[in-house]
């Protein structure tokens, strides 16, 4: 159960306040692959933190970090791979309806060409990002939840309760 809402307190809008990463659809789908594989640490982080405390508020530090990394990611990859990378992201904004990056097998060679030999990141393989990967936090272990307790419910039957036959006969026959 949550609290209610005139408890809940809420984030000062100072904490809110980070630089928005501004790119479209077609750009941001473009870099993503290396943009992953360069944030990964603080991808993980912000998402092992919003699973195990599944309370956004608590995460917005993780979130910053996250938001930061790629803005990092992309004025390194403005100042080495600019021309490469708008090439790339307007063929697949013009030639697909779906952003799928299929009729422009080309200029992706071309773009993660120049992303190996200027900034030394290699294209993630395929399903990369769907393997399980172990992630070593500094951040503690939250502590487990407390069970749930009912006050109503009796701990034991007394002996002289009473205890009428089976409507339906027993369950052993299933278990033969």
């Amino acid at each position: 159960m949550s609290a209610p809402t005139n408890l809940m307190t809420l984030p000062m809008e100072e904490e809110l306040t980070v630089e928005e990463i501004p790119l479209s659809a077609p750009a941001l789908r473009t870099a993503s692959y290396h943009m992953g594989k360069h944030c990964l640490h603080q991808s993980r982080e912000f998402m092992l933190c919003d699973n195990e405390l599944r309370d956004p508020r608590k995460c917005l530090k993780e979130g910053a970090a996250l938001t930061a990394c790629g803005m990092d990611f992309l004025r390194k990859l403005k100042k080495s791979c600019n021309d490469e990378f708008e090439t790339h992201w307007r063929c697949i904004e013009n030639k697909s309806s779906d952003l799928s990056p299929a009729r422009c097998r080309n200029s992706q060679g071309v773009y993660d060409k120049c992303m190996l030999d200027n900034l030394g990141m290699e294209r993630p393989y395929n399903g990369f990002y769907s393997r399980p990967h172990m992630h070593e936090s500094a951040r503690p272990q939250p502590p487990p939840p407390a069970p749930k307790i009912y006050t109503d419910v009796p701990r034991v039957l007394p002996p002289d309760y009473p205890k009428p036959p089976a409507k339906y006969g027993s369950r052993q026959y299933w278990f033969e």
